[in-house]
């Protein structure tokens, strides 16, 4: 290992506190997030008593920290509401999950400070720092800009495979038998794994997209954004990710559709897809074989082979999370079942989690996974209700909307894949602050467009002469 790493970890906290000096503190929050993300190595420090020091806690603490020294009013500013219980009930279910299991409450005390850092505070930091269009704006620009970062790293690596942890860092975040795709390479660069990279590229492009089509952005580094947009979405290509590249047509077929056709239908189905997968899968455990055979047929029959292990997989995970359906299994890997293939051998194996959602599910039971679900989807729910999709194009909705869009397409990405990145957890969190107060915020003017505001009608005049004329009086 590199002293670089170090270096990097501990030295984070003060360039955030550098961020926080030179730029506005909606713009410091969103950076420092996402350039810990994108640049800080997959390392992490054991810290008693504390969850461990990782890129997303330095990231975290680094902000609060800041915030506390040079915008501490606005943290004090924040009121817990009702629409706020979904990601405490999701903080709080390693609780009784340790509980229930006789894990003891230190240990469920200690899970549950480990999820308040990995998943609530961002969440709270997106609600409270940046909970109008405005915020949302500054995190789909900086995503977009982020994705524009890793091209040339991304290039690199697809013509020298992944080396740059290592030569940065000193060793290898993966296995690296997992970068060879289709007959070349597929980029890690600083990320866990080529399917988070992907997935990042494949965001970042998609809200290039939906910033150009919709007038949001013109030019970008003096250059229209048509070129670099194009640019970015060769390189999504070439990072080899077939299911972000599935996402990706997904994401950009709906905007198109809704653009064409001016309705809300291909949105809400893009939500509700993540919810009825998983009431599908607990109910009758549907193995995937019509799937399986198309991709094996049309696509290539080495990811149909991983699909359909994957889906055999989550067979066997979600039952034996059935087995403690309320409250799971707890921690410490106790939700992982044996794998069947090693029963009869002479070391038994436990099977490895890939689906964020089994795994919330055999950790936390059906609270944790009902909570996370409510919590990245609920705030989509809403804004997709408040904000008709013939409206998603508008210039100054946009930002918003692809925001939106993200989120809900993590949850896809999630259903066979764990791969956190704190930069969805702000974008669902700045969603609720914004459907929260979206009577005020629709009425500002963002990005030199004017958000469409809902009707709402009521007489006009004074005094009982006054006539019945049906007049629009705001959102």
């Amino acid at each position: 290992m590199s002293p670089m790493v170090p270096i990097s970890m501990f030295g984070w906290i003060p360039v955030v506190f550098c961020l926080f000096a030179l730029l506005p503190s909606r713009k410091a929050v969103v950076w420092s997030y996402m350039l810990a993300w994108l640049f800080l190595p997959m390392a992490g420090y054991h810290l008693p008593g504390l969850p461990d020091y990782t890129k997303t806690s330095a990231a975290t603490f680094g902000v609060l920290l800041g915030a506390a020294v040079f915008d501490a009013q606005r943290l004090l500013s924040f009121r817990p509401r009702l629409w706020d219980v979904p990601i405490l009930t999701y903080c709080a279910a390693p609780f009784f999950s340790s509980i229930t299991n006789g894990l003891g409450a230190y240990d469920g005390a200690s899970a549950t400070l480990e999820h308040m850092v990995y998943w609530g505070l961002p969440y709270f930091v997106g609600r409270v720092y940046l909970n109008d269009f405005e915020g949302l704006r500054e995190v789909a620009v900086a995503v977009f800009y982020g994705g524009l970062l890793y091209v040339p790293l991304c290039l690199y690596e697809i013509r020298m495979s992944p080396q740059l942890h290592i030569m940065v860092y000193g060793f290898h975040q993966h296995s690296f038998a997992q970068t060879i795709r289709m007959g070349g390479w597929r980029p890690t660069v600083f990320m866990q794994h080529g399917l988070m990279v992907g997935m990042w590229m494949t965001t970042a492009s998609l809200i290039g997209v939906w910033l150009w089509v919709s007038g949001a952005m013109r030019r970008v580094w003096g250059f229209p954004i048509s070129w670099v947009v194009l640019v970015l979405l060769a390189t999504t290509v070439l990072c080899k990710s077939l299911g972000s590249l599935g996402l990706l047509v997904i994401g950009l077929g709906v905007l198109f559709a809704t653009k064409w056709f001016r309705t809300s239908l291909f949105i809400w189905c893009i939500f509700l897809v993540p919810v009825a997968y998983v009431v599908v899968q607990m109910t009758y455990q549907w193995d995937g074989e019509p799937a399986v055979s198309l991709i094996a047929k049309y696509v290539d029959p080495d990811r149909a082979q991983s699909l359909q292990h994957r889906l055999e997989k989550e067979v066997v995970f979600v039952n034996h999370a059935l087995e403690r359906p309320l409250f799971g299994w707890g921690g410490w890997g106790r939700m992982k079942p044996v794998d069947p293939e090693s029963l009869g051998r002479k070391k038994i194996k436990l099977l490895g989690v890939d689906g964020l959602w089994y795994q919330s599910l055999g950790t936390n039971g059906l609270l944790g996974l009902i909570s996370m679900d409510t919590m990245m989807l609920l705030p989509v729910f809403i804004f997709a209700s408040r904000y008709k999709g013939k409206y998603w194009l508008n210039r100054a909705l946009a930002p918003a909307a692809a925001c939106a869009m993200v989120v809900a397409l993590f949850m896809w990405d999630s259903l066979l894949n764990a791969m956190i990145n704190p930069m969805y957890l702000l974008a669902s969190g700045a969603l609720l602050g914004v459907v929260l107060t979206w009577r005020r915020s629709a009425r500002r003017v963002v990005a030199g467009g004017r958000v469409p505001q809902r009707r709402r009608y009521g007489v006009a005049g004074r005094g009982r002469g006054a006539g019945r004329r049906r007049v629009p009086v705001g959102v």
